[in-house]
This record gives C-alpha cells, sequence and structure tokens, in this order.
C-alpha cells in the first residue's frame, strides 16, 4: 500500500469505531407512571405526547400544559411529580451504586413539582441537587414540594 492509500484506511477505520459513539441516545432514567391533560416529554428540539409507560431519558424535559399532570419514577425510585403548567428537565442521571456511579440533577424550570428521593439521596445525598432559577436545593432523603413562579 501506499502511504496516502495507507492513511485513507486508518481514518476510515477510525471514523467507523466512532460512529456509533456519536448516534448513542442517552440512558435511561426512568419511566413516565402517569399522565392525565396535556403532557409532554421534550427530547432535542421536539415535543413527544407523554404516555404512560414511556421511558425518560437523561436529557430529557417533561412539560405539563395548564390542566395537565405527570409523575415520573426514575430507575432509583425517585418520584417526581409536576402539576398544571410545569417544566423539568432532567440534567443528569447515572444511577449505577455497584460501579459507586450515582447522582441526579433536576432543574425545576417553571411550575409546581413534588419530589420524592430515592436510592441516590439515600446512599450518596450529595448526589442530588435540585436546581430552580433562584436556587439550588440539596436533598438529604426527603420528599418535598417545590414552586417556581415565572
Amino acid at each position: 500500500m501506499t502511504n496516502p492509500r495507507c492513511s485513507a484506511v486508518v481514518l476510515t477505520l477510525m471514523l467507523a469505531a466512532a460512529t456509533p459513539a456519536l448516534g448513542q441516545q442517552p440512558s435511561a432514567a426512568g419511566r413516565i407512571k402517569v399522565v392525565s391533560g396535556p403532557a409532554f416529554i421534550v427530547r432535542g428540539s421536539g415535543q413527544i405526547p407523554a404516555q404512560a409507560g414511556q421511558i425518560v431519558f437523561e436529557a430529557d424535559g417533561l412539560r405539563t400544559g395548564v390542566e395537565g399532570h405527570m409523575g415520573v419514577t426514575l430507575k432509583d425510585d425517585t418520584r417526581v411529580s409536576l402539576g398544571p403548567g410545569s417544566e423539568v428537565r432532567v440534567e443528569h442521571f447515572v444511577y449505577a451504586p455497584a460501579n459507586g456511579s450515582l447522582g441526579l440533577v433536576l432543574k425545576i424550570v417553571r411550575g409546581a413539582v413534588a419530589y420524592v428521593s430515592g436510592q441516590i439521596a439515600k446512599l450518596s445525598p450529595d448526589s442530588v441537587r435540585l436546581e430552580t432559577p433562584a436556587a439550588i436545593v440539596g436533598v438529604r432523603g426527603t420528599s418535598l414540594a417545590i414552586q417556581v413562579e415565572p
């Protein structure tokens, strides 16, 4: 093989190996348990009507309309409920206790949200953060309700 041809083969193999990593979907964080009224999953630049049983991924947004409600259970048994006109983003979710990898960051953009902590908060309380436009809440294994006004 000539030198340019060898370089082209190596470059092609490198790109082929990297392609699956670029196309991977974020990891599943949990499932929608209940939905009523208008409710959506915001994924990328699109909006998908929410349905019970649907998977929620890390980096998804959850949004309810003015008469919507949604309940989500994450893989570590954390429960998040959204009231009417609410929006939450799953900024970060890792639940791999065997590897010591734990983390949850929920960004509460607007509306009323109830939170009941799961295993991540029990195993590593410092790994859970609830963020609002005005404050960051550290969770120490509890349940709480947050109202974020526009």
